[in-house]
């Protein structure tokens, strides 16, 4: 039989105590996830029925399952490199987000219409040096942003996994110049150790983000 690490069986005893994980499992929903996005749906309203919303980093499912339930006559599109257990009528995209083919891909999708939701549960691997960590996360809100930028309506919505560290408060800042509302919040599905909070901005006006260096 194989030795589990010490940090294995740290992760599995925390599994075994989380509250949402067992949520998550007696409810029949893909991850522990889905509850953190409830809950930010809940309080800020993002989801209506006939939303059409594009999900950045959306394996294994967690959020991808809440949103075919919540928008079920809405339009769904669904990207990441790996496999997302979807309904068949979401679009998957298998790819990372920001590249020249997904964004085709997207485009084709939407065929000229506009997005009322761009979500974004991204989160960079973790290397273990912080610095280096947080740039990547940084990366990843960029992306995410350019996102919002590309497809979102006049009036849409953004949210977005963060973390907190340095460059998210200029970040921040910087997103009320585009949208009439912005927050950063902490779900309480979110583990309380973890630097982990969601940004989420309210009313697209409609001006573009500036440029990824």
């Amino acid at each position: 039989m194989v030795k589990r690490s010490k940090s294995s069986d740290r992760w599995l005893q925390r599994q075994r105590k989380d509250y949402f994980v067992r949520q998550a499992q007696e409810g029949g929903h893909v991850s522990r996830a889905h509850f953190k996005l409830e809950q930010l749906d809940q309080r800020f309203k993002l989801v209506r029925s006939r939303s059409r919303i594009l999900e950045l980093g959306a394996a294994p499912g967690g959020w991808t399952h809440y949103l075919e339930q919540r928008a079920s006559q809405g339009l769904l599109i669904a990207v990441d490199p790996l496999p997302i257990t979807s309904a068949e009528a979401t679009h998957a995209i298998s790819g990372l987000a920001g590249e020249a083919e997904v964004d085709d891909a997207i485009d084709r999708i939407l065929d000229n219409r506009s997005l009322d939701l761009v979500l974004s549960d991204m989160a960079p691997n973790i290397s273990g040096v912080r610095t280096v960590d947080q740039a990547r996360a940084m990366d990843l809100a960029d992306i995410a942003l350019h996102g919002a930028s590309k497809w979102l309506r006049r009036g849409g919505s953004m949210a977005i996994k963060a973390f907190q560290g340095e460059g998210l408060e200029a970040w921040l800042k910087a997103r009320k110049t585009e949208f009439e509302r912005v927050q950063m919040t902490k779900p309480k599905a979110s583990r309380p150790e973890s630097r982990e909070v969601f940004i989420v901005a309210l009313g697209f006006k409609g001006v573009e983000a500036p440029e990824i260096e």
